[in-house]
């Protein structure tokens, strides 16, 4: 097996003991995901991403879907869905939160990486994927395969990952020291959070599990940009404010109005 072939065995393997650890901790522990201006903010990004499918049958995949953060705004929009996760822990709690949906034949569960779906060709008019890019092996020939499973007039929907200023030096020493202080004040508000609700997190490693989200190797916008140029009648980035923490951060607006924004979403029509 080649050195590539390892890393990706790596990554994968890596994802699975992470979110088996995780899972029932998942939306305790992740305020960057569910606070309630960032739902606000998925439930108004998906309509976007809906409105502009051509001839929407209602049909989605929810790729990376965890416990349902997406899943569950997706069937409150009227579509079908299929659910896929590598973690079969993230699988049970989802299947569990949505036993209704599943017995009414509104959502299907398949707990599986990518590498092994077996689905039809253009398939769903609606694919998305929050947090999820930087987990993966390969996430340009994730794209492809998804890709493939969306009809003409689809609609992918790409959330939650590092902007391409996420790791870069801002362009005056203010904004640098604003930046360093607001990153750093974020965890330190979330611990005490935690330890105020009586939260013990469990330690956990996540340095092949979040691989591109790291100085050394991060997401490469000028890729996705790429491939969705070559494969997609149109695609657009958003840069976005990220909000990180469970009480209030009060760096947050200072932050916002010195430096650029950490996180990007894309949505790109087939």
């Amino acid at each position: 097996m080649s050195n590539t072939e390892n890393l990706k065995e790596s990554i994968h393997q890596a994802n699975v003991t992470v979110h088996r650890f995780e899972a029932k901790y998942y939306e305790a522990i992740h305020p960057e995901v569910y606070s309630k201006k960032e739902q606000k903010r998925i439930i108004s990004t998906l309509k976007t991403a809906d409105q502009l499918i051509t001839d929407n049958h209602k049909r989605a995949l929810d790729f990376g879907a965890g416990t349902g953060n997406l899943t569950g705004k997706l069937l409150g929009m009227g579509y079908n869905v299929t659910a896929i996760d590598i973690s079969a822990e993230m699988c049970a709690i989802l299947k569990n939160k949505f036993k209704q949906e599943i017995a009414d034949e509104k959502l299907v569960v398949i707990n599986s990486p990518i590498e092994a779906v077996d689905l039809k060709a253009g398939e769903f008019d609606l694919i998305a994927c929050y947090s999820v890019l930087h987990h993966l092996p390969d996430y340009i020939d994730t794209l492809q395969r998804l890709s493939g499973f969306l009809k003409k007039g689809g609609v992918v929907y790409i959330d939650h990952e590092a902007s391409p200023f996420y790791w870069k030096d801002e362009p005056n020493p203010i904004s640098n020291i604003v930046k360093l202080f607001y990153f750093h004040s974020n965890p330190i508000l979330n611990i005490l959070y935690f330890q105020m609700a009586g939260i013990k997190l469990p330690s956990i490693d996540y340095t092949l599990s979040d691989y591109w989200h790291k100085k050394e190797h991060p997401l490469d916008h000028t890729l996705v940009r790429a491939f969705f140029k070559k494969n997609f009648e149109q695609s657009k980035r958003v840069d976005y404010y990220q909000h990180a923490t469970w009480i209030g951060n009060p760096l947050f607006y200072l932050y916002k109005i010195t430096c650029k924004p950490e996180m990007s979403y894309w949505i790109a029509k087939k």
